[in-house]
């Protein structure tokens, strides 16, 4: 299998791990899939790196594949097609404040047109982080519409794989309202396959240890630590910053602070009748996953998480998203709490 190269702050690195991930691709191509895939995890856990191996995968077994990010204006193309990709690279050049939305339409539309004019049997749609471009209210029409693709194509095909990718945890909720699509969750990296991953950066870096406690295998965050030189304060800063943690915890009642202290030791304690609501907020701002499904590999993209481990800061039903964004909170508590 051919490993695709991917850009890591100022590196140009290999793809690593995720053989499970990688396989379970295979396994969907030889079975019958009724629904489009949405997988969801934290940010910066690797879906984006994941999806664009499943391109070079689908391309290898024979798909014609169209990969599109439209928040970051981003696509590849893998088929005969000769208009394909000109349409694409038109629709990211352009200026509009929608061409988010259009890019993400146009995957469909060019699905379409692949079954149609081109008379394509093998097809695949992968979409990435589509939900935060084109809008969380957009999310269930949008599923539909896959879905629509599978049960009522424009013309005969062999095989459909439509796969989305979503950081929001809210779209898990408004999704799974209706049976238009298999969600799966995906996790951070293994420590196994983050050591692989650690081992692709130049030296000066920490103990392997430290970057796994402070990014708790999630890529990204090893990248913002790279990018900083590893001072994992300047990260925490970040993470403070980019979630407005200071106004959101002076909102907060003296009773959801006393729960919030409470989840950076146990996230689970979340997990509760009357702190659900609050719960929620914590998930809308990104800083942890709720509702943590059973970790049956079966239903998991690539390996599930631990049962616990608060050392990463990841309890049985609630986890925060990276050791980094507990400590973020941790901080701000400490400051203004």
């Amino acid at each position: 299998m051919e490993r695709i190269r991917l850009r890591f702050a100022d590196l140009i690195i290999n793809f690593v791990d995720r053989e499970r991930a990688l396989r379970q691709v295979i396994e969907w191509v030889q079975r019958v899939l009724i629904q489009p895939i949405v997988v969801f995890g934290p940010e910066g856990c690797g879906k984006s790196a994941w999806l664009k191996q499943v391109t070079q995968i689908l391309k290898d077994i024979g798909f014609d594949v169209i990969y599109i990010d439209p928040l970051h204006r981003d696509f590849i193309a893998h088929t005969s097609a000769s208009d394909v990709a000109k349409k694409l690279s038109e629709a990211t050049a352009e200026v509009t404040g929608i061409v988010q939305l259009k890019l993400a339409t146009l995957a469909i539309d060019l699905v379409k047109e692949l079954l149609c004019k081109w008379r394509k049997r093998r097809v695949a749609v992968l979409v990435d982080d589509v939900f935060q471009a084109i809008g969380l209210d957009k999310a269930e029409t949008y599923v539909k519409e896959l879905l629509n693709l599978i049960e009522y194509p424009p013309a005969d095909y062999e095989k459909i794989i439509a796969i989305v990718t979503t950081s929001e945890g809210v779209t898990r909720e408004r999704i799974g309202r209706h049976r238009w699509a298999d969600i799966m969750p995906m996790w951070n990296m293994s420590r196994r396959g983050f050591a692989e991953l650690y081992e692709e950066l130049p030296s000066p870096k920490p103990p392997f240890e430290d970057a796994w406690r402070s990014a708790g295998g999630n890529p990204h965050m090893l990248e913002q630590l790279y990018r900083v030189e590893w001072d994992a304060s300047k990260v925490v800063r970040w993470v403070i910053e980019s979630r407005k943690l200071k106004a959101f915890t002076a909102s907060l009642s003296d009773v959801e602070k006393k729960w919030l202290f409470e989840a950076v030791e146990d996230p689970d304690t979340l997990f509760a009748r009357e702190r659900m609501l609050f719960m929620m907020k914590l998930v809308e701002l990104n800083l942890v996953v709720d509702t943590i499904p059973e970790r049956e590999p079966d239903s998991w993209v690539d390996e599930p998480p631990p049962e616990k481990d608060l050392e990463i800061g990841v309890g049985k039903y609630v986890a925060w998203q990276t050791p980094l964004h507990r400590e973020a909170v941790k901080k701000v508590l400490k400051e203004c709490g």
